[in-house]
């Protein structure tokens, strides 16, 4: 890839998707674009830049550079001990203390669903004895290969090897044909679950509702310090007054200046008033 066609694609990459792409991820870069390459019988990626830049492939090849490009990179109950501190701290505080009948979560950069779906596992399992608890989760990303795979619920038995077991007899279903060793989550689940495509880079959610749960982890890690504020401030209006915010164990908020307080590890809570 000749140095033009690389600060194209990071041009476009950095202004549309936020990720960063300095020189030294050149080669990971080549790597990806390699698939979109091969699936179009194309030789050289000053070819296919020409091609997905041009009228005739931005309207379909787009999606497809997105999809490559991004990263998604996910498992089951990931990074755990945000998954205690829901169980034992915010849900009580949510449900018990404050008597909501219905909470709403938002899995941000789901990917490939597992998030959302431990997250609607975890839920199910702390309204199993509440009449009037209810729960709604929107799990949101940029790519749509990833969320194609997160709609179906359907996963290998090594990807669900961190479910735990109680949860894995309740809320999954093991494929019969004992040769696929897939389990897929149980209808009822996956029923609670939205799976919807959204670019965080854009300048305003469509998103009517505010969420008292937003999981937003392991994405900041790809921007650049202005990106993170921008998303940041963006999230917080759509978190609700005593919401919490989980971001991943290698992120932070920083010096913002958002009405947030830190309650544990890479939690946060938004203050009542506003």
């Amino acid at each position: 890839m000749n140095p033009e066609t690389f600060e194209t694609f990071k041009a476009f990459i950095e202004t549309n998707l936020g990720i960063k792409i300095p020189l030294s991820k050149k080669l990971m870069l080549e790597s990806r674009l390699a698939k979109r390459l091969r699936a179009l019988s194309m030789s050289t990626y000053e070819e296919y830049c020409e091609y997905v830049f041009g009228p005739e492939g931005f309207s379909g090849e787009i999606q497809q550079l997105i999809d490559v490009v991004t990263t998604n990179e996910t498992e089951f109950f990931r990074e755990y001990p945000h998954f205690e501190c829901l169980e034992k701290t915010v849900l009580p505080n949510l449900v018990i203390e404050k008597n909501l009948p219905e909470l709403n979560v938002w899995s941000v950069a789901a990917a490939s669903g597992q998030e959302a779906y431990s997250l609607a596992m975890m839920m199910e399992e702390f309204g199993r004895n509440r009449k009037k608890f209810n729960y709604r989760i929107l799990a949101t990303d940029i790519s749509q290969k990833v969320l194609k795979i997160a709609e179906t619920g359907i996963y290998t038995q090594h990807q669900a090897v961190k479910i735990p077991e109680r949860y894995q007899r309740l809320y999954c279903l093991r494929s019969r044909d004992s040769e696929k060793k897939t389990i897929r989550i149980k209808p009822e689940i996956r029923d609670k679950v939205l799976f919807r495509q959204l670019n965080l880079m854009d300048g305003e959610y469509q998103i009517n509702k505010r969420y008292h749960i937003i999981f937003c982890r392991n994405i900041f890690i790809y921007f650049d310090r202005q990106t993170q504020q921008n998303v940041l401030g963006r999230l917080f209006t759509k978190l609700a007054p005593g919401g919490y915010l989980f971001m991943g164990h290698s992120e932070n908020i920083g010096s913002s200046q958002l009405d947030l307080e830190s309650i544990a590890s890479a939690v946060y809570r938004k203050k009542e008033q506003e």
